[in-house]
């Protein structure tokens, strides 16, 4: 398997179980009667099952493009150029206005 594609799925599952103990702390905190809200109804499982795919979508999003942007190697070689100062000097302005 491809390094990349290694990369991805693993971040992705890393995600995804982000995601997972995200809502599953939403639930226990009982934040905005999301206890009730799964435990009494019906179909409450439905709404945690999609809560941990939307967050999944994100998490596994933002976990991919940290693990991308990490691998950037550091620039420790040479500077190029000069680093040369301009001096700068104050010249008057004239103006040309009339005195009353």
């Amino acid at each position: 398997m491809p390094k990349l594609i290694r990369l991805y799925i693993v971040n992705v599952a890393i995600g995804f179980a982000l995601a997972f103990a995200f809502v599953s702390g939403l639930i226990c905190f009982d934040v905005a009667g999301l206890w009730h809200l799964f435990t009494e109804t019906d179909k409450g499982w439905l709404g945690f099952v999609m809560m941990v795919v939307f967050n999944g979508i994100v998490f596994a999003g933002v976990q991919f493009a940290y693990a991308v942007m990490s691998m950037a190697q550091r620039d420790d070689g040479p500077k190029t150029g000069k680093k040369q100062t301009i001096p700068a000097e104050l010249a008057p302005v004239h103006i040309g206005t009339k005195r009353r």
